[in-house]
């Protein structure tokens, strides 16, 4: 069965802006985020399938090579054809699996893998990588050794923290690959022997982005936000870590917008997690509240840009 096109899954048009991924994303990932629905496997594979449209749609190149191909490689579903030999690319959209003849082969492997002089991506090469050759063509060569084959793979982002094993189609083949913790974006692992035609895998790791971490280095950011009382006389709060588990945060009194409080080895590789603290005004006030604050500004003059040089 064919997956579901990207721009279905996160609920958008093909023409859809930047900011209207983004915003779409953001909107499903918190709707079906694991912490939000524990123990429900449909929502968990949502959320799968959401955080993978991402990371194509927001990228540009991934998504003019997906606008172009769909989905090929590892995360396209690959498979035998007919007799058991070929590919089969899936376009996106509802049109499911299509055959393609070495020439068009050739030219889709030059569009993800590069090509030219003695590289993958002449038509030849495709033919013996995918194990055939045209009707009545003839080549007076074949490759001694299996060329190496190169394709992006997303991961979880908590996967790449974390460390895990996630799954990958190779050739109608499924492949559990080890992700080590700490992983970044961009770093490749090699699978011995695991491409078409016996050939190496050189995986990229595209790693997810998360709905409420960020990463700096080894270190982990979470944004908390926090009432201005809160920040005033101080405040105790629960914050989620990497593991899935939550601790309780003592925020200092007196803590200003941009603080960071540290929860040391809670990062990843040896990393740590920081709560970067947002103090929230309310955006409206009753009388009583307004004659309060006034009443604390009269009694508590205080002028945070003086000392400023442009003050």
């Amino acid at each position: 069965m064919a997956k579901t096109d990207y721009y279905e899954q996160l609920g958008i048009g093909r023409e859809a802006s930047d900011d209207e991924i983004k915003k779409a994303y953001r909107k499903l990932a918190r709707e079906f985020h694991p912490d939000r629905n524990p123990g429900d496997k449909k929502a968990e594979g949502k959320f799968k399938e959401v955080q993978e449209a991402y990371d194509v749609l927001s990228d540009q190149k991934k998504r003019s090579q997906y606008d172009r191909f769909g989905r090929v490689g590892p995360d396209g579903g690959g498979g035998a054809g007919p007799g058991g030999q070929g590919f089969q690319w899936q376009w996106g959209g509802p049109g499911g699996f299509q055959q393609v003849d070495p020439g068009e082969a050739a030219d889709i492997f030059r569009q993800f893998f590069g090509g030219g002089a003695g590289g993958l991506g002449d038509a030849g090469d495709v033919e013996e990588l995918l194990g055939r050759r045209s009707r009545g063509r003839s080549r007076g060569r074949r490759a001694t050794t299996a060329p190496e084959v190169e394709s992006e793979v997303s991961i979880p982002f908590v996967t790449a923290a974390l460390g895990g094993t996630i799954s990958i189609q190779v050739d109608g083949r499924e492949l559990s690959v080890k992700i080590p913790a700490g992983v970044n974006d961009g770093q490749a692992l090699r699978l011995q022997g695991q491409a078409p035609g016996g050939g190496n895998l050189k995986l990229i790791l595209r790693i997810q982005p998360h709905p409420y971490f960020r990463r700096e280095g080894n270190n982990i950011i979470l944004e908390v936000p926090i009432s201005v009382s809160e920040a005033i006389l101080g405040a105790k709060v629960d914050v989620p870590t990497l593991d899935g588990s939550k601790l309780s945060v003592k925020v200092p009194p007196g803590t200003s917008s941009g603080a960071r409080l540290r929860l040391r080895g809670k990062g990843m590789a040896g990393g740590d997690q920081f709560i970067e603290v947002n103090v929230v005004v309310p955006t409206s006030v009753d009388e009583r509240v307004r004659q309060l604050i006034e009443e604390f500004a009269r009694l508590n003059p205080y002028n945070p840009r003086a000392g400023l040089p442009w003050s």
